[in-house]
């Protein structure tokens, strides 16, 4: 497995462009099934997880093409296949993410129960329990979920909690549902609300997303569209962390800061400066980081995204910080491998507890998820000596040549193939 190696105390100056989001690009691609036209994709990023995704639709019948850049281009007219085997995608949970595409335009899908980063459950029932309301007739056996309709119909849905997953599988199954869905509890990241405009850029008829109450009055058909991705504010909120923790002067390219309220809010308190304007985000830090307490909600709350991030950020800070996770229940496996670096840190269930130190020192450590990946990249940076990050495999899962771009503000950073 490839690993990371990291020589700490740099300072990070210079240009980062922020690549499209990958939570956003990857509900996207799924809705290119709910047409038979050429959709086209603009700033995809490339990613362990969109080349997953590509390679599932194109084992359901999708053609598909990519070029340089991050365009993506993808027709639906032959699907062959209406089953999402689990060597597809046991390593992503967006996968159930063809359930409602599948079932809306077909008639019919059988997706395997999926997988991802294990920092919690995020269990499918929410889903399962909102296309039941549209009419389908579900079960799940030998872990596959199985569903049926004629053609769904639109009803009012109200999940339990609040599900971006879900949200986006109601989205692209009413779309093409007879009537009016009326989604309540709906969730708001701009993720959801990207989606939703590019549904409405193939036809469809949505209103009210990026609140919590969202209508889709379905349509017959949809057509093909031309779409660029918003850009990833998880991505630019690390590095900007990343600056945070070692000092310097960055600016974000092709960034939404429109999108990152939340961490930039939280950021500032923390010390850095920053300037911003439609499309970019300038960050310098020229003295030590202050601790900064949240805890983490869904938008337009801290998002959970970048716990591990501004965690990492606190363990330099001058101060101590109280972070809650409210959303997954098991979002703290960096904290050990923080610790091996010399961070003061205590858990008490969702609270952590730190005490910034003046110095962190390199070790090795394992990447557990894609956050915390991250995390042990922004404390490999502000550390003394040599940090080695196995496992990186989760990074790659959501950043696109993370080391590269460092690489190039002045990080010394290398992969080490295996």
């Amino acid at each position: 497995m490839d690993k990371l190696r990291i020589v700490g105390g740099r300072r990070l100056n210079g240009e980062i462009s922020i690549s499209g989001a990958k939570n956003a690009a990857l509900p996207i691609l799924c809705a290119a099934l709910l047409t038979s036209e050429p959709v086209t994709l603009r700033n995809v990023p490339q990613l362990n997880d969109i080349s997953t995704t590509v390679r599932l639709l194109a084992d359901l019948g999708v053609k598909v093409t990519q070029e340089a850049g991050g365009v993506v281009h993808l027709q639906a007219d032959q699907i062959t296949n209406l089953e999402a085997s689990y060597e597809l995608v046991k390593t992503m949970r967006a996968s159930i993410l063809v359930l409602g595409p599948l079932l809306t335009r077909f008639g019919q899908a059988k997706v395997s129960l999926p997988g991802g980063c294990s920092i919690g459950q995020r269990p499918v029932d929410q889903h399962i329990k909102g296309l039941t309301a549209l009419g389908a007739d579900i079960t799940v056996e030998h872990g596959f979920v199985v569903a049926n309709a004629v053609r769904l119909k639109g009803a009012p849905i109200v999940t339990d909690m609040v599900t971006v997953g879900g949200t986006e599988q109601f989205l692209m199954a009413a779309a093409l549902a007879e009537g009016q869905t009326v989604l309540e509890n709906a969730a708001r990241e701009p993720e959801v609300v990207d989606l939703a405009e590019m549904l409405i850029s193939m036809g469809a008829r949505i209103s009210g997303h990026g609140t919590d109450r969202i209508v889709i009055d379905g349509v017959e058909r949809l057509h093909g569209t031309d779409y660029t991705v918003v850009p990833d504010r998880i991505e630019a909120g690390s590095f900007l962390c990343a600056v945070g923790a070692t000092g310097g002067d960055i600016m974000l390219r092709n960034a939404a800061p429109d999108t990152m309220g939340a961490t930039l809010d939280k950021l500032i308190d923390a010390g850095l400066t920053i300037e911003s304007g439609a499309d970019w985000i300038r960050a310098s830090m020229q003295t030590r980081p202050k601790a900064v307490g949240f805890r983490t909600r869904e938008y337009p709350g801290f998002p959970t995204d970048m716990q591990a991030q501004l965690l990492a950020l606190n363990t330099v800070a001058t101060g101590m910080a109280v972070v809650v996770e409210n959303i997954f229940e098991n979002r703290y496996m960096h904290v050990p491998e923080l610790m091996r670096m010399g961070a003061d840190i205590e858990l008490d269930g969702h609270t952590a507890v730190i005490n910034g130190v003046q110095q962190l020192m390199g070790a090795q450590v394992m990447a557990t998820d894609l956050r915390a990946s991250a995390s042990l990249v922004i404390a490999g940076l502000a550390a003394t000596g040599e940090t080695i990050i196995d496992r990186i495999y989760h990074l790659d899962r959501g950043y696109e040549k993370m080391e590269d771009k460092l690489q190039a503000v002045g990080a010394d950073i290398q992969r080490l193939r295996s």
